[in-house]
């Protein structure tokens, strides 16, 4: 008698549904990790709902307008632009579809690009280009043609955006994850910091221009560019030009046929060739030591300052995020007052700007230290200890910013030609930057938080989002009103017409800055001292 065995087999789910699948039950677990990445989470989908509300809105009654055309174009196509950009400044911001986390499976190429490309669908990102983009066809559809084009154009639009980032981040994804490569993202600062100037500047130029004409030529070019060319598509069928819409709709579709194919050919690379992305690091950091380790040390002071001097400064070289923030902080504040003076809009007082960005790096000190911060609280035992410690630290933040300050002060007051008014600025600003200088002691103390070193674009732990808050704008708020002696004198000095003495403020503003920081290093020191293992916990939980 023979047994006949029958096996059920359950039927295989496709490759996509499972990426789908991972990428909800990955974004789920991760906000159930804290309550401060669940409110972030909630706060990006409100605001991101609201964006999309005003944008639809706006779209609406555009609709039937001379310029509506010019708006929708021009506005896919910076969304289009943000979604090619955004890989390189944030390598990290979807952790979840990382590619190089899959080299070790038997995946294809082509079903892997498929599953990941519908997985990079989900999410407040691409859901909030869909919908501008669907704003922008109502924009400018009209007529049955343009209706068609437009269910069309509206959904190709959008995968295009996504592939795009997809494909560039695919290309560059064994830079941006190394170490070295890491250091790209801090171009982020001065890119946001310098776009920022020129769309200010631009929107005034067109302002004065009288409206939206002048911007043609441009909408004409990017028009023909995908994936704006599928809204120029919409556009051209509802005017009757249904080849140029044709065209237009087709160049789009073949543009998203040579990303994907430029994404599985970057996708093959990741699987099969060895990383070479860090290959001469260790001959580099040999050239770095011949070129002099002792230079530097030899230039500080020595014993305790000059050593913590030398840390500190070679972490705002080498740490990627540390180079980052200052790189932001020192293009920020050198052109914020020197656009609005080459727009002839600006005054010798926005120089103070500078002195603001750099003495918010004195906020957080130990955070920049992250677990490593643990060999410094070794060396720490008594308040002197403390002491010796934060006044190294700021020593070594003034020896940049001092003269940054002044340089950005005296080339405001040469483009503005108001060299009278240089005296009493720069001592408004060193005032300033005592005060942040002074804040930024105590609340490193008071208020630590951790800066995760394994994710391109956090700053803050999970969970210390408040702390951060609290830290930076209740320390710049009381910067502020600590200046408030210095802006009273200014002041009275100015209406009283006894512009004779304004020279004055700068010893006064250099004199009280000083005491300023002398007065924050002592209050911190204390707090730091009898706080160690709190800063230490708080620093290391990322």
């Amino acid at each position: 008698m023979s047994a006949t065995v029958t096996t059920a087999t359950s039927p295989v789910p496709s490759l996509t549904s499972v990426f789908v699948r991972l990428k909800l039950s990955l974004l789920k677990n991760g906000l159930r990790q804290s309550g401060g990445r669940t409110a972030a989470y909630l706060a990006s989908i409100v605001f991101g709902t609201f964006l999309a509300v005003v944008a639809v809105l706006g779209f609406v009654l555009l609709r039937g307008h001379a310029d509506a055309v010019t708006v929708a174009v021009l506005l896919t196509g910076v969304l289009s632009l943000s979604w090619t950009v955004m890989p390189l400044f944030i390598p990290s911001g979807d952790e979840t579809l990382d590619p190089s986390r899959l080299v070790m499976l038997p995946l294809q190429p082509r079903p892997l690009v498929r599953a990941l490309l519908v997985a990079s669908l989900v999410g407040v990102g691409p859901v909030l280009t869909f919908v501008v983009v669907l704003g922008a066809s109502v924009a400018v559809a009209h007529g049955a043609a343009g209706t068609v084009i437009a269910v069309l154009a509206v959904p190709l639009a959008a995968v295009t955006c996504v592939a795009l980032s997809r494909s560039v981040a695919a290309a560059n994804v064994r830079l941006l994850t190394s170490r070295k490569g890491r250091d790209l993202a801090l171009l982020s600062g001065l890119v946001i910091a310098v776009g920022m100037q020129l769309v200010n500047f631009g929107a005034q130029r067109l302002g004065r221009a009288g409206g939206l004409e002048a911007l043609e030529p441009a909408t004409a070019v990017v028009g023909w560019l995908p994936p704006a060319a599928a809204i120029g598509a919409v556009d051209s069928a509802s005017r009757g030009d249904y080849a140029v819409a044709a065209a237009r709709l087709l160049l789009t579709a073949a543009a998203l046929v040579g990303l994907l194919y430029w994404w599985q050919r970057s996708l093959v690379r990741l699987m099969v060739e060895p990383d070479g992305s860090t290959i001469g690091a260790a001959a580099d950091a040999g050239a770095d030591e011949k070129s002099g380790t002792g230079r530097l040390a030899r230039m500080l002071p020595d014993g305790r300052t000059g050593a913590v001097m030398e840390r500190s400064l070679r972490y705002i070289w080498r740490d990627p995020k540390t180079k980052a923030a200052w790189v932001t902080s020192l293009a920020v504040g050198l052109i914020v007052p020197l656009f609005n003076a080459f727009q002839g809009t600006g005054s010798i007082y926005f120089a103070c700007f500078a002195s603001g960005m750099l003495g918010i790096q004195m906020y957080n000190q130990f955070g920049q230290d992250t677990s490593a911060f643990w060999m410094v609280a070794q060396t720490i035992s008594t308040t002197a200890d403390a002491y010796a410690e934060l006044r190294a630290r700021a020593l070594a933040l003034l020896s940049i910013t001092l003269p940054y300050t002044t340089v950005v002060t005296a080339l405001t007051a040469g483009v503005l030609g108001d060299w009278s008014a240089f005296p009493e600025a720069l001592g408004l600003a060193f005032g300033l930057l005592g005060a942040m200088m002074a804040t930024g002691a105590v609340t490193s103390a008071v208020f630590p938080y951790s800066i995760p070193q394994d994710s391109g674009y956090k700053n803050v732990a999970p969970g210390q989002g408040g702390l951060a808050w609290m830290s930076i704008m209740g320390g710049m708020i009381l910067g502020g009103l600590l200046c408030a002696p210095l802006i009273a004198a200014t002041v009275y000095l100015h209406v009283s017409g006894r512009q004779s003495l304004l020279w004055l403020l700068l010893p006064a503003g250099a004199l009280y800055g000083g005491l300023l920081v002398l007065a924050g290093l002592k209050l911190a020191a204390p707090r730091t001292a009898g706080r160690l293992p709190e800063i230490l916990a708080a620093v290391s939980k990322g």
